[in-house]
């Protein structure tokens, strides 16, 4: 009897290449809307239960929101939401933060990192953020210009933290081209590090379009703060963080690799590919490409002029910064990984390899068996 391994392969790639592709720039706006809807009411369970210490709905993946297809204007709230990092269906899964404090987008599922904001150079924003949530919390947006009331730095600012049941309309004008990191500025050491942070990317006015764009939001994390704040007992404090998580795109590998969940790169032969990465953590991570060597383009936004760019295949991401680079897919059709080079941030709760890790996926290499492997292990099979 002949084998219908051939065809199954055949249908993975199909459908990777479809959902895969809703993680480009060109497709990703509000269309991934995977956040569980098996929680009841989010209320916390007792330890008599044994169970999950919240049963709070699950986080979506991060959704592109472009502004400038309603109005230049958007509602910002924050959630309460279980995170995973790596999906039940995944190899070594489920890993998953029992409470994140995710940032959600007009109708759209809440995330983390929270949506990823685009508008054209240029224009004006309102962005009113609404807060429902228990805690104060602003938004305050990295490079942007803003008045010193829409700041969100309620320590020196006009304008104090929004408080529970209130709300405040930031106006932000898109002036400087580039990539751009946003977050609540109230006790960020505890409020960012629950997850509310995420991308606003302001498309330059001269802009040359690639083949493929990608953002990448990468971080470390202490999951004792999770527990807690679930109400683990877990015991955390900002001076004693030590980091023992690490995503991209808020997934840890495999998950990282899942084409609808996940962050994988998928390239075509010879394809121009523009990749931003944003750090929101508090270590420096050095991200390297494998085979692929590449240009930075932009730093914090600023562009690099083409005399001062050279060839390299990693670099070095501090707290907040942003990176655009730019690489031909001139490598042989096959499956690249791309990841942190502290290889301690490559586990998931010391596994390796794990956490920091995405990888460049040719389509042409989706028939192989390193790819079903691959995506056996990632929890997708279609």
């Amino acid at each position: 009897m002949a084998s219908d391994k051939p065809d199954r392969l055949e249908q993975n790639r199909r459908t990777f290449i479809k959902l895969a592709g809703a993680s480009s720039v060109a497709a990703l706006a509000g269309c991934l809307s995977n956040a569980r809807e098996d929680a009841d009411d989010g209320e916390e369970k007792t330890d008599e239960d044994d169970g999950p210490l919240t049963s709070y709905p699950y986080t979506a993946p991060p959704q592109v929101v472009n502004l400038h297809e309603q109005g230049y204007e958007t509602t910002l709230k924050t959630v309460a939401a279980r995170h995973e990092l790596v999906t039940e269906e995944a190899a070594g899964g489920p890993v998953t933060f029992p409470e994140v404090w995710a940032f959600q987008a007009d109708d759209r599922e809440p995330s983390v990192p929270g949506p990823i904001y685009r508008v054209p150079e240029g224009e004006t924003v309102e962005l009113t953020y609404q807060n429902d949530h228990d805690h104060p919390h602003t938004v305050h947006i990295h490079a942007v210009n803003k008045s010193w009331h829409d700041d969100g730095a309620p320590e020196t600012s006009s304008h104090e933290h929004v408080t529970a049941g209130e709300s405040h309309t930031y106006e932000i004008e898109a002036d400087v081209p580039g990539t751009h990191f946003y977050h609540c500025h109230v006790q960020t050491d505890t409020h960012l590090e629950m997850g509310m942070y995420g991308i606003f990317h302001v498309i330059p006015e001269d802009r040359e379009e690639p083949d493929r764009e990608y953002f990448l939001t990468i971080r470390d994390w202490d999951t004792r703060l999770h527990e807690m704040q679930a109400g683990g007992d877990a015991d955390y404090t900002t001076s004693d963080r030590d980091p023992d998580t690490y995503t991209v795109n808020g997934r840890s590998a495999p998950s990282t690799f899942h084409p609808e969940l996940g962050s994988p790169l998928v390239v075509d032969e010879g394809e121009t590919v523009r990749l931003h990465v944003v750090n929101a953590g508090y270590e420096s991570h050095p991200f390297h490409t494998h085979r692929h060597r590449f240009e930075v383009v932009r730093k914090d936004g600023g562009r690099i002029p083409p005399k001062a760019r050279h060839e390299e295949d990693v670099f070095n991401i501090g707290p907040a910064e942003r990176y655009t680079i730019e690489f031909e897919a001139d490598a042989e059709p096959g499956i690249y990984p791309a990841h942190c080079h502290k290889v301690d941030h490559v586990t998931t709760e010391d596994t390796y390899p794990g956490g920091m890790l995405t990888a460049v996926v040719y389509e042409e290499a989706m028939e192989t068996e390193e790819f079903a492997d691959v995506m056996e292990d990632a929890g997708f099979n279609e």
